[in-house]
């Protein structure tokens, strides 16, 4: 493991211990509402209609994954960095009786079988995390079985460029759109090093692996919003996220 990937992870089970503190909490919110955005819901739908089998990389506290369960998969199996973070999700899922189970491992290079998956979910701050683009591309496209969908509901790749101003939009002078990397300064991630790319590097990483893009939206509001902070960035004139939709042919 290399020296950045080695103090990203450290930061990523720090940062993972909040969803041990706020355990009950997330156990409500799980049961009681849905972490999908309408958006997802929006475009998922048609495809847990199938009841299929998700494979969901970067699964963070897995609230999705209990969502995504409640709306029609068969089952989820969560892939994540953090040994704290798949334990609790692991523990939550036990809670709730919902068929989701967690791997520990580093992305890309999931340890499953190829074509183990119908669906592909990822996003909401999982790219950020990945040096090779090309190569999460191709891990997540040979997870697929023919005819599976990958789906990516993901932070727009301008908003490291946002500043959390709260008066009016401002651009950070001290990052680029066409940046390699820079270094998280917020919660959660704080001093974890993030790899930037554009929307097109994203688009073209997924058209080279032989998947059809069936969908591409953005979208003003955040994926996530920090507690206290109201940022003139996320007041609808500026892109904060986007959905992508992905299939393998047959």
């Amino acid at each position: 493991m290399d020296e950045e990937t080695r103090r990203n992870r450290i930061a990523w089970e720090t940062a993972s211990a909040k969803h041990v503190r706020e355990y009950q909490e997330l156990l409500r919110q799980a049961r009681d509402t849905s972490s999908l955005f309408p958006a997802e819901v929006a475009l998922l739908r048609p495809l847990l209609r199938s009841s299929p089998t998700v494979v969901h990389l970067q699964s963070g506290h897995g609230l999705d994954d209990v969502a995504l369960v409640r709306a029609g998969a068969r089952a989820v199996l969560g892939v994540d960095f953090s040994s704290v973070a798949a334990t609790a999700a692991a523990r939550r899922a036990a809670d709730l009786a919902v068929p989701c189970r967690y791997v520990v491992a580093r992305l890309p290079g999931a340890p499953l079988r190829d074509g183990c998956a119908d669906l592909v979910y990822t996003g909401k701050g999982a790219l950020i995390w990945m040096p090779d683009l090309a190569a999460w591309a191709r891990d997540a496209a040979r997870l697929l079985r023919p005819g599976g969908h990958l789906f990516v509901y993901e932070g727009h790749p301008a908003v490291p460029l946002w500043s959390w101003d709260s008066d009016e939009p401002r651009i950070r002078p001290d990052r680029s759109y066409f940046g390699r990397s820079h270094v998280n300064d917020t919660f959660p991630g704080h001093g974890a090093v993030e790899w930037q790319w554009t929307l097109g590097e994203i688009v073209g990483a997924v058209l080279a692996t032989g998947l059809e893009l069936r969908h591409l939206a953005e979208f003003p509001e955040p994926f996530w919003r920090p507690d206290g902070v109201s940022a003139a960035a996320w007041r609808g004139r500026l892109p904060n996220a986007y959905a992508l939709l992905a299939r393998l042919p047959d």
